[in-house]
Order: C-alpha cells, then structure tokens, then sequence
C-alpha cells in the first residue's frame, strides 16, 4: 500500500505521527471507450467554452457559478490563505459511544500506520480506545477540505471513518410517511417468522460479486478465444404480491426449505390467534386448524383399534352397565323404603305369639 498523506493525531498534549493509507479498494472492472471499428481509444480535449482553444492543467482553475453567467474564479493562493487549522493534524475532539454514530454518516475509511518513534503513544491511543469501548471524533483536511471523522480499532490497527456533515444527509420525505397504515398482528407475526427462519451470523466473505465472477470470465474468453459460456438464468423479480399474508407464508415455508427444517411452529403458528380474534382466518390459522384436524384424525383410529382389542374390558364394561341397571331397577322397586321398615315390627311380634301358642292334637282318623 502506499501513503497517501502524513500527519499526526493529537491526543490532549500527546502526538502520535502517522501515515494515512486507503483502507478500501473498488473491485469493479473498468473499461475504456473505444472506436467499435478499431480499438482506437475515445480522447477528450480540455477546450475554452468562450475561446475554443485547447487548455492545459497549469492553466486551470476552479470557478464557482453564482448565476446569470458570472464566474468566481478561485486560485490555489485563495485555497491556501484559508484558515484550516487541522492541515496536517487529527485532532480529537470526544470520545463517544460508538452505537451513538449513524452509520449513514460514514464516508471512507483510511488505516494509520505509526510513522517513526510514535509506535508507543499509537499503541496507547490504541489499547485506551479499546478499554473504554468508544470511538474517537475527530477533525482532519483531507484534499482541501476539512473533514468531521472517527478513530476506532479495527485488527489492531487505528481506522479512520470520514464522516458526513450531518447538513450533508437528505431529510426523507415521501407521501406514505403521512398516511395512517395499520399492519395487522398476524401480518407482522410472519414477518417476524420471515426474519427468524433467514437469521444467521454475518460473514461477508461468505458473499461473492456474481455479476463481476461472470464478466470477467467472458473477457478471459475472448482473450484466449474460447467459446463465452452462456451464465445461468437469473431468476425472475417475483410479481408484487396481491396477498400479502400469503407471500410472507411463501417466503417463510421456502427460507426454512432451504435450511432444510420443517414446518414453521411457535411464533409463526401463534401468531393468529394473537390478533386474529373471530373474523376471517388467515393463512396462520387455517394451518394451525388443518395441523389440528391431522392430529384429531391420526388419534381417532389407534384409540379405536385399542378399544377394539380388548375383550375383557369390553366384558368388564357390559357387566358394570348390567349391575347399574339392576341397581336402578332395585331402587326403583323398593322406592317405599320407609314404609317396609315400620312394617317389621309388627311381623315379629305375630311370629313369636305363634311360637307360645300351644300345638293343637291331631285326632286319628277312625276306619270301619
């Protein structure tokens, strides 16, 4: 890599000298307008608009419109007459948290490499920041222009992030942000069922520039005069979706196909009868409503073949219904319980007056 500007970081009364290397690199591939006939590359001339005469480099300058035709002409004396304070220093300003920084703000990031005997103060600058989990913002000029920005750690090494001025991020303003949309619970249970089933880590090198892969084979092609292989068929933008709960169970049913899992169950199943109370069943409801008919009708038979295989306790059960219904049928007879005891009594006491009562003589039967 190589420098790009030299400098220093100021840290309270502290300098570290560094060195600013570009931390990024665009992998795109480039092409040159040409002549289709021959090859010949497409020049531009830098000519005068007034003039027409051709202009060099030396005899450019930057001009600033303000309006009606008129030009402010400024010269490399009038950009450098300007007070930057920060010319050749990083001066920390704070130390933030880093969560409180909006991404949208990041512009460039750039390493700093220690230049000289400031290797002990970048390594200081460096273990702080990582000890106090914050990130440093800064004030540096960078090509002329002072620019707001961050020090944070990253592979142990100090990484510069450019930053926006917040002037500089457009305010959103868009006709939907005013309308009052609803989105219904089972509508946003899927959703959520949607982002759990596509969950994971993020690894970016897991992640391939295809449409770059696929250009550059056809330029090797032509350079070794092979055939171009024609790239696979990118798969069509799905239509927009009229149902919205019936693209989500879509969406949702082929992210976990292709984890290889099963059915969508928990948050995505519960969520119908979160919110869907009585009215309309929706996708949600009418799978927990077939999954319940399943499991009903897969019950019924082996309870049905079980009671079936077992005599005995079909004999059991016929004989308990016999002896209730003679029971039943006892009851009912003898419904004038109280009236039978009172009668007891007096059934005794004629049994035991027979009983003193002396026996009466037979007299034998005279013959002729």
């Amino acid at each position: 890599m190589r420098a790009i500007w030299k400098g220093a970081v100021s840290f309270g009364l502290v300098s570290i000298a560094v060195k600013l290397y570009s931390a990024t690199e665009e992998k795109d591939i480039r092409f040159h307008q040409v002549h289709r006939e021959d090859g010949g590359r497409i020049r531009y001339k830098r000519t005068c608009q007034i003039c027409g005469e051709e202009v060099s480099y030396d005899d450019i300058a930057k001009g600033y419109d303000i309006g009606g035709g008129e030009m402010v002409i400024l010269t490399d004396a009038d950009f450098a007459d300007l007070p930057l304070a920060t010319s050749r220093a990083i001066d920390v300003l704070e130390f933030v948290p880093a969560e409180q920084v909006d991404p949208i703000l990041y512009n460039k990031a750039y390493f700093l490499e220690p230049e000289g005997t400031a290797t002990k103060p970048y390594v200081l600058l460096r273990d702080a920041l990582t000890d106090s989990e914050r990130v440093a913002i800064v004030k540096v000029a960078l090509r002329q222009r002072e620019q707001l920005a961050t020090l944070r750690v990253r592979e142990g090494v100090l990484l510069l992030n450019t930053m926006l001025w917040p002037d500089e991020v457009r305010t959103p303003d868009f006709g939907f942000l005013g309308e009052d949309l609803k989105v219904r619970p089972p509508e946003l249970a899927m959703a959520s069922s949607l982002i759990d089933s596509m969950a994971g880590e993020f690894q970016p090198e897991v992640f391939t520039d295809d449409y770059r892969a696929a250009l550059q084979e056809v330029i090797d092609a032509k350079v070794e005069g092979r055939e171009v292989v024609a790239p696979e068929e990118v798969e069509e933008a799905p239509a927009a979706a009229v149902d919205l709960m019936a693209a989500l169970k879509a969406s949702v049913e082929r992210a976990r196909a292709a984890r290889g899992e099963g059915e969508p169950t928990g948050r995505a199943a519960g969520g119908g009868a979160g919110g869907g109370g009585a009215g309309e069943p929706t996708p949600i409801t009418s799978a927990r409503s077939a999954q319940k008919s399943a499991g009903t009708a897969r019950k019924a038979p082996a309870k049905k073949a079980a009671a079936k295989g077992t005599p005995a306790k079909e004999a059991g059960a016929a004989a308990a219904k016999k002896a209730g219904g003679r029971k039943a049928a006892g009851e009912q007879a003898g419904a004038p319980r109280s009236t039978a005891k009172k009668a007891q009594p007096a059934k005794k006491a004629a049994e035991k007056k027979a009983a003193k009562a002396p026996a009466k003589k037979s007299t034998p039967r005279k013959t002729a």
